[in-house]
């Protein structure tokens, strides 16, 4: 008996000592917690009865060289639904259904989810917010949030590109430069009770967005409007399929216009601007939409045809292997190996000098020159120039150049490649490369961005492009300066000239692959003064109905265009006494046009002779700028421009 009792007390001592021991280990592990985790545990018990809603940081603005908005913010709203918050589910569905137009059925499922927070509707207009926030609905949050916004709709809509629902750029600069437009988001937090309500008493805590950063771009509205209007006038005459136009400064490779008929608006991206979209399904609307949303200017290749000349021409004079005086003969036809190659004059130019070869655009001379330089240098003036890279263009999607291997080069493909056949570039890849030929001699790289800019104006960061100097020597600069301007005054290119000013360039006609196939590519690229150059462009027409010659139909579009431009840039024309005796050019002020109507206008300026281009609104009736100004001294033969509202 004694043994017993002896062993229960011992035991009993056992059990209380491990009590004992188990209190003083948890009063430790207590005073761990409160003492040393205390922030930690705080901080999950706050979260476990904070909600969280996003605030929607505004993106930076898309600004052209002058500082017009290009892509902006519009306020719009986000309504959602916290469930534990709603008391009157009924009345809820009644205003949401009243003022957003969704079905009953539909809302009554999203305001009946058991879930911290339901989103109705996005991009909500501020009005219709702000009314749905007046009725004061328990558990209905109207959250401001910002949609990209672009006041010109389909201008530049393929260089500018567009955000998704997420406010994330998609496709053009938006993308591009998403990191310095997007911002940072803010946050509002609630504080809730264990069934999810939120505690009146205690507010909410605002963590706010912090705007993203503007975007300055060469582009200039005003020339890409112009660039839009003639590009669109020839797409429309020639039934196109598309058109393609790029403006651009030779010398610093600034883009101050790029267009890509058809355009599409960037405030509805997802609505195609065709007609198959009819009879799309979901697969075939998104190739369509990718087709749309496609910048030909530089994520598409193309043979470039007598364009390419100009490089062809370049490279000889740089080898030494001609002089504008060597003369050739054209029968219409060179046979190269077991192929007969035809010049486009079918009877053939006959006995002509290089530099009346280069104005008449004849193929069996740029063959013969094309020999000359041979495989070896061809290839080396080809990397020399820059035209086997890309051009580093700060758009997404650029495409390479496709050409022969040097290998597999013989006879037949030097002389198809020394007019510009068998090979494919991109269209920004020749203004590229015509721009060094003629700028000095600088290979330079084309972009659209200048500078990051806070709202105040300053400025953030500059953007630095890489140049390579002497891709071209001096004299041959000079010799292809000279040559091309006598290819607008006397030879292929004479549509583009205008007189007062000395252009030069070259046209082209390509047939589209597979040969025989009916359809073309129609080309000019000028640039002017011709003897220091200020501004390039390039045109591109596609599949043009009719007559398809880039002579008779491309060279106009950039005739058009400078008459428009040049003078808007600054360039003054400089008559030659024989321009002023042919075209009767005399000198007049500019009178005052704003605030007349357009008839007025017209009529006034009908008396000096004047030619009128109309812009703005379509049917605008009101003069409210002109160019010239009032009190300009103008010459009779200059074009004035009117804009309308």
């Amino acid at each position: 008996m004694l043994k017993n009792k002896t062993f229960h007390r011992k035991k009993i001592v056992t059990i209380f000592g491990v009590c004992i021991l188990l209190c003083l280990v948890l009063a430790g592990r207590l005073v761990y917690l409160m003492l040393f985790q205390a922030d930690y545990y705080i901080e999950l018990a706050t979260e476990l009865h904070e909600r969280e809603r996003s605030i929607k940081a505004a993106r930076g603005k898309i600004l052209d060289i002058n500082g017009e908005v290009l892509a902006d913010n519009k306020t719009v709203c986000t309504i959602s639904v916290v469930h534990s918050q709603v008391e009157d589910p009924e009345r809820v569905v009644e205003v949401l259904h009243q003022e957003l137009g969704i079905d009953k059925e539909t809302l009554e499922e999203k305001v009946n989810k058991y879930s911290s927070r339901e989103k109705i509707q996005t991009n909500v207009d501020k009005e219709i917010g702000d009314k749905i926030r007046s009725y004061k609905l328990a558990g209905v949050k109207v959250d401001e949030d910002y949609k990209r916004y672009y006041p010109y709709e389909t201008l530049a809509s393929k260089v500018l590109g567009f955000t998704g629902s997420d406010n994330q750029g998609i496709i053009g600069l938006e993308v591009k430069y998403e990191e310095y437009l997007k911002g940072t988001n803010g946050k509002i937090l609630t504080l809730t009770d264990a069934r999810g309500v939120e505690l009146q008493d205690e507010g909410e805590r605002r963590q706010e967005a912090v705007k993203g950063y503007n975007l300055r771009t060469s582009l200039d509205k005003n020339i890409q409007k112009y660039a839009e209007q003639a590009a669109l006038k020839v797409y429309e005459k020639k039934s196109a399929t598309n058109v393609g136009l790029i403006v651009m400064r030779p010398s610093n490779g600034e883009i101050l216009a790029m267009v890509n008929v058809p355009e599409f608006n960037l405030n509805d991206p997802f609505t195609l601007n065709t007609e198959e979209a009819e009879a799309a399904d979901s697969e075939e609307k998104q190739d369509l939409l990718n087709k749309m949303w496609r910048n030909l200017c530089i994520n598409d290749t193309y043979e470039p045809g007598s364009t390419f000349k100009i490089f062809t021409a370049a490279a000889a004079f740089e080898s030494g292997v001609v002089t504008f005086e060597d003369t050739f003969s054209c029968p219409g036809f060179r046979v190269v190996e077991d192929r007969k190659i035809r010049c486009h004059k079918v009877g053939g130019h006959g006995g002509e000098t290089f530099l009346q070869g280069m104005m008449n655009s004849c193929n069996p001379v740029f063959m013969d020159v094309g020999a000359r330089v041979g495989v070896d240098n061809f290839y080396k003036y080809m990397e020399q120039f820059g035209l086997l890279d890309k051009t580093g263009i700060d758009l997404p999607g650029e495409a390479g150049t496709i050409m022969h291997k040097k290998e597999n080069v013989g006879p037949v493909e030097l002389a198809t490649m020394s007019f510009g056949q068998s090979f494919q570039i991109t269209p920004i890849q020749l203004a590229t490369t015509v721009s060094t030929i003629i700028n000095g001699g600088t290979r330079i790289t084309p972009h659209f961005g200048v500078d990051i800019q806070d709202d105040d104006g300053n400025i953030i960061k500059t953007f630095e492009y890489s140049e390579r100097e002497n891709a071209v020597s001096a004299e041959t600069v000079e010799k292809m300066r000279y040559g091309l301007g006598k290819v607008v005054s006397e030879g292929s290119g004479n549509k583009a000239y205008i007189a007062g000013y000395r252009i030069g360039g070259k046209t082209a006609t390509s047939q589209t692959l597979p040969r025989g196939s009916g359809k073309y590519i129609s080309s000019f690229i000028g640039f002017a003064p011709a003897e220091d150059p200020q501004v390039l462009a390039l045109v591109v027409i596609h599949n043009p109905q009719g007559i398809y010659y880039g002579g008779t139909i491309a060279a106009p579009v950039i005739n058009e265009l400078f008459a428009n431009i040049l003078p808007y840039l600054g360039i003054e024309p400089e008559y030659t006494q024989e321009e002023i005796e042919e075209y009767e050019i005399g000198e007049f002020t500019m009178p005052t046009l704003v605030g007349k109507e357009k008839a007025q206008a017209e009529k006034e300026l009908e008396e000096y002779g004047m030619e009128v281009e109309i812009m703005g609104e379509e049917d605008g009736n009101v003069v409210t700028e002109q160019f010239p100004t009032a009190g300009e001294k103008v010459k009779t033969q200059n074009r004035v421009i009117l804009w309308l509202e």
